[in-house]
């Protein structure tokens, strides 16, 4: 075992019991995105939240003016909107209109029990047509994490690209072939599913930490490890048995740009998923992290709001 994961697995290990407060229910207004029950928004980072198409409900946040060029973060497997908690902190992005939400299955939004829920891709997509509407977003940006590459993908596969500004993939899955992952993503795919629980804890942390080429401080891993285990065996058993796999012709009919981020030390994903997509369109762009792993936008910030700002200014000037 490494040092890196002995640094991960040892806090792991002295997290006995962890309970996460729930936001005030008075922040919250959980109505569905249909025009007779608008969801309330706000400018200074409020919560909201919205029913999707099969009554799934979505935990939300909106922060930034109403008219300002617009963002919608989508987070990975076992994530939440917390991911993006440095990038609401940045200010090279404190111009714009930034929205985030948890994925179905994840953080504070709805776990339905059933894998069809997470299977369907069409489920995933309907999230982030109500996510849209409810924050009355008029032509975002997509920005897409790993698991989020795939929602996104999803979302454009239903709904089409006209309403989509941009869409910056960062280490996004858009393919479910082995090949494209790393062995140790595909061990995951078993000991993080096992119905035994010691393996799945085990598994969940050794996941978590392999996210990452620059450490978290412990604190903050810990914050990250009670995230992760909120979300149910269900939705990843589900989502694995998708007969939606390949998302890349989505990408390659999609019409406006693609800025594709990678870490150079993913430990999950390989570089050839984004290189694959960034062969499909001569305006595509690759950007690599040298000093990241699998969670640029973590590891390196600063790097990542510039890039993401710059791109955001190019595609409204555009």
């Amino acid at each position: 075992m490494d040092h890196t994961r002995r640094h991960f697995m040892t806090i792991a290990a002295a997290i006995g019991a962890n309970a996460v407060q729930p936001e005030n229910a008075s922040a919250q207004a959980h109505v569905s995105a249909s025009k007779e029950a608008p969801v309330r928004t706000s400018t200074d980072g409020r919560l909201f939240s919205v029913r999707s198409a099969d009554g799934t409900v979505l935990a939300a946040e909106a922060k930034g003016d109403l008219a300002a060029p617009e963002v919608l973060f989508i987070h990975g497997l076992r994530q939440s909107r917390l991911s993006w908690d440095k990038q609401f902190a940045d200010p090279a992005l404190a111009g714009l209109r930034m929205v985030r939400f948890d994925l179905r299955g994840h953080g504070d939004s709805d776990k339905p029990a059933a894998l069809e829920a997470y299977s369907d891709a069409d489920c995933w997509a309907d999230d982030v047509a109500a996510v849209i509407a409810a924050a009355k977003l008029r032509r975002p940006i997509l920005v897409a994490w790993s698991l989020g590459g795939y929602v996104a993908g999803a979302y454009l596969r239903k709904h089409g690209g006209l309403g989509i500004a941009g869409v910056n993939l960062v280490d996004a899955v858009t393919k479910l072939s082995p090949d494209l992952f790393t062995p140790l993503t595909v061990d995951f795919i078993r000991t993080t599913t096992s119905h035994d629980l010691a393996e799945r804890v085990a598994a969940t942390a050794e996941f978590l930490a392999a996210c990452f080429h620059q450490p978290p401080t412990d604190g903050e891993f810990r914050h990250m490890l009670v995230v992760n285990g909120m979300t149910p065996r269900a939705a990843y058993e589900g989502f694995l048995q998708t007969s939606t796999t390949d998302l890349e012709p989505v990408f390659a009919a999609y019409g406006g740009p693609i800025l594709l981020t990678h870490g150079a030390h993913d430990r999950l994903v390989r570089k050839a998923m984004s290189e694959r997509i960034l062969l499909l369109k001569p305006g595509n762009r690759l950007s690599v992290f040298a000093e990241s792993g699998h969670s640029p936008f973590y590891e390196e910030p600063r790097r990542f709001g510039r890039e993401l700002a710059a791109f955001i200014a190019a595609v409204n000037k555009a």
